[in-house]
């Protein structure tokens, strides 16, 4: 009698695996809140209004990392959009003092943004070098750019109409940051997860010939995700120089590592081909609540930074891809 053939058996561990990469974010954001309103919550760290500060301070990498995440999603980086957030206000800051109204300094600041995103588009998709030198070279030509601008000086914006709509105000009880960040966070997931275009980024990243074999211009979605990442790092810095009523050179300073942070630990591969932008909203929440709890329990600087170190760490080996 002829034996039935049998499958062959699926190893145990890389179903699970691949799981648990997925929801990671969300299992470690939930440990975060319960050891810190353990340890402190008797200093108002689950208060609404510590809440809202968490969502206030962690707007600006929220708004880079959901673009970053097309960035990363295509198989590329991009470490220029801390200066160039930094740009962007100094720019809003600078046409407002000349006089002209707050819509013409926001158009300004966004031009100026997609201006650094072409350059990197334009260096790493049509010259080929790679990206990760690319936005290097221009994250320190921009940080010299704009310390060179104002000699270091900082701009007074005191336009509040202005400054509400993109830093102070409130909406209904809500406050405007937040509004932003969840804004900017549901637009890209649904660009990324059901249009063309975010198919593309996907499959760009996952494999570029397969793409191309597929009519995917990768070129030319590659251009767009740097010039995405650099109108989300112009938005980033007004809403900088909203929350802070005037705009520094300094504004994003170790932005662009955390936003890296926030899209790797949400689930995102930083391998490419595969990214989630309710996985990064949820590591940017994380990095933030991380940063203000350990200034709540009276953390100086320096262990915050080796903290925060310790999480791009972690970022990194979880964007590991699964061994076999």
């Amino acid at each position: 009698m002829q034996s039935k053939a049998t499958a062959a058996p699926r190893p145990p561990s890389a179903l699970p695996k691949v799981q648990l990469q997925n929801y990671v974010v969300y299992i470690f954001f939930a440990v975060v809140l319960l050891f810190f309103s353990v340890t402190i919550g008797d200093k108002g760290f689950l208060s609404v209004m510590n809440l809202f500060n968490i969502a206030r301070t962690t707007a600006m990498i929220t708004v880079i990392a959901v673009a970053m995440t097309f960035v990363i999603s295509a198989g590329e980086l991009d470490l220029s959009v801390g200066s160039t957030a930094a740009l962007a206000a100094l720019t809003c800051g600078l046409v407002m003092q000349a006089g002209f109204g707050w819509p013409v300094a926001v158009l300004a600041a966004l031009v100026a943004g997609l201006a650094v995103g072409c350059l990197n588009g334009f260096f790493v998709t049509l010259i080929g070098i790679p990206s990760f030198l690319v936005t290097l070279g221009m994250m320190q030509f921009i940080r010299g750019l704009d310390m060179r601008v104002t000699y270091t000086n900082p701009v007074s914006i005191s336009n509040q109409s202005f400054n509400s709509l993109f830093g102070s105000g409130n909406l209904f009880g809500v406050p405007s940051l937040l509004i932003w960040s969840l804004v900017i966070a549901v637009l890209g997931h649904v660009v990324l997860k059901y249009t063309g275009f975010g198919r593309e980024i996907l499959a760009t990243g996952g494999n570029r010939m397969a793409a191309e074999y597929s009519g995917v211009k990768t070129r030319r979605v590659k251009f767009a995700a740097f010039l995405l990442s650099g109108a989300a790092a112009a938005l980033a810095g007004m809403l900088y120089s909203g929350m802070m009523q005037t705009a520094r050179f300094n504004f994003g300073e170790g932005a662009e590592l955390m936003a890296i942070a926030a899209v790797i630990l949400g689930g995102t591969s930083l391998f490419g081909g595969r990214g989630t932008i309710l996985g990064t909203f949820a590591g940017s929440l994380l990095i933030g609540t991380i940063n203000n709890g350990l200034i709540i329990m009276g953390l100086d600087v320096s262990e915050q930074m080796m903290v925060s170190g310790g999480i791009i760490i972690l970022a990194v080996a979880f964007g590991k891809k699964p061994t076999a």
